[in-house]
């Protein structure tokens, strides 16, 4: 298949200078490095090579039939693009598959068919020479992030088991009982970060080689194996590492092949005394649609999970956060941003790096007005809609009252005092009207709904400990 660009019909009079055309082609691979990203491009373009000009036609050659369908289906169309930019003359782009022997094929590319495996994630000269350090080749693994270390790690409650769990893994590996090592927790609550942060301690301890990827990569790369008839490369590739991390496992649900070779690669690197330590976002027990006797062996190890934050730790991760920028966050600032972003780490971070960028371009201190401004479109989407019934709800069981009380007649004092919070909270925290609220507390007229918002605030001044127990009310209506 050809893909065509047309374009000007200036030339390139030097085409057939093979210098010219790849310093032409690097220039092309690092727009498209830019582009797509450096995992992406690792994963599929690190395989293009050049193959030979004819006229206005280019031809880029790939060791796999699999891998020149998906780069023509996903990148055909820019890699013309790229190329007519580059070289106004070539008007079309040739996707083949290189054959070994072919004479056409470049050296390099033909290597690729019997590679020497490159060491990844590994130290360069270990000081222990009486042992080799496993290689992984490159193109199977992911990058650790440098960012995500213990030291950076903030610990809370929430977390400091799991924590506990991943400090130990990285002190001794395949240590007893903790072999698998099985997190799991809701999206931005900190998994990768503790996988990145095992795999950057044994590094920095030296002579273990660490394998990290997502189960989504594990799976399309051993897809591609199938295609390329190289599986037993990629097993040996897999069960040679000292550490093995898969990150998100729930991807592999309904995908039996791959879960199948997972299982045997598991095996293989347990039995070898070889440490694992895998993400989800549920327990071992809890993924159903993966295989019962995968779910047996992830949950025989240690099963640590990372539960929602709290308010305190939020406010520590935005305090650690704010402190290594240098800029000046103030503390109601902070607090803000820790009640109105709860579900995700990930995007509460994010909200602050965004504060703090907009401070640094412009020269203006961080104020709560401007980050109500900045932030306008994550707040908006953080905003819950509370209804009137869950305050009812929260409250009466909050004061162990029973909910008809709310619409009821009754004036006794431990059920007016309660209906009285329900409607200051329904005030604030609800778009409702006043006789809107009074129809839901049993018809009651709005000057009522009035005194009990008064009474409530007037309160909440003088008693430190109601206003305690409103603001808890608060936090979990808008949780």
């Amino acid at each position: 298949m050809t893909i065509g660009v047309d374009d000007d019909e200036s030339a390139f009079s030097h085409l057939d200078d093979s210098k010219a055309t790849e310093e032409s082609w690097l220039r092309i691979c690092s727009k498209l490095k830019g582009e797509v990203g450096e995992v992406e491009y690792r994963t599929w373009l690190t395989k293009i090579a050049l193959g030979p000009v004819d006229g206005d036609e280019i031809t880029l050659l790939l060791p796999t039939r699999f891998l020149r369908d998906w780069v023509r289906s996903q990148y055909g169309d820019r890699l013309s693009e790229l190329w007519n930019q580059e070289v106004s003359s070539i008007r079309r782009v040739e996707l083949q598959v290189a054959r070994p022997g072919d004479p056409t094929a470049p050296t390099a590319l033909l290597l690729e068919e019997n590679p020497t495996p490159a060491t990844v994630n590994t130290p360069s000269e270990p000081e222990d020479a009486g042992r080799t350090t496993p290689e992984v080749k490159s193109d199977i693994v992911a990058s650790l992030d440098t960012r995500f270390t213990f030291d950076t790690f903030v610990v809370g409650k929430p977390n400091e088991f799991a924590y506990a769990c991943a400090r130990r893994v990285a002190e001794k590996p395949s240590s007893v009982g903790f072999n698998p090592l099985f997190l799991y927790g809701g999206v931005g609550l900190g998994k990768t970060h503790l996988m990145h942060a095992i795999g950057a301690e044994l590094l920095q301890r030296g002579n273990v080689s660490v394998a990290y990827m997502s189960a989504e990569k594990f799976m399309y790369r051993f897809i591609a194996a199938i295609r390329s008839q190289s599986t037993m490369e990629f097993k040996e590739q897999l069960r040679s590492v000292d550490v093995l991390m898969i990150d998100d496992l729930q991807f592999l649900i309904g995908k039996d092949n791959t879960q199948e070779e997972f299982f045997h690669t598991f095996n293989a690197l347990v039995d070898a005394g070889r440490q694992i330590v895998v993400s989800a976002d549920k327990s071992p027990s809890d993924l159903s649609g993966l295989e019962d006797r995968l779910r047996t062996r992830l949950g025989c190890g240690m099963v640590a999970d990372i539960h929602a934050t709290t308010f305190e730790l939020r406010i520590s991760i935005l305090e650690a956060k704010a402190a290594a920028s240098g800029v000046v966050v103030p503390a109601k600032v902070l607090e803000f941003l820790a009640h109105k972003i709860t579900s995700n780490v990930r995007e509460l971070e994010g909200a602050l790096n965004r504060l703090i960028a907009h401070a640094n371009l412009f020269g203006r201190p961080v104020t709560l007005e401007a980050t109500q401004d900045v932030l306008h479109d994550i707040l908006k989407a953080h905003d819950r809609r509370v209804t009137i019934e869950e305050i009812q709800k929260k409250v009466a069981e909050h004061w162990n009252i029973r909910l008809t009380d709310m619409s009821s007649a009754r004036r006794a004092r431990a059920v007016a005092r309660p209906r009285q919070v329900a409607m200051y909270l329904a005030k604030q925290l609800t778009s409702r009207s006043l006789p809107e609220i009074g129809r839901k507390f049993g018809n009651r007229d709005h000057t009522t709904v009035m005194h009990a918002v008064s009474r409530v605030a007037e309160l909440m001044e003088r008693d430190a400990a109601f206003a305690e127990d409103v603001e808890l009310m608060r936090r979990m209506l808008e949780s």
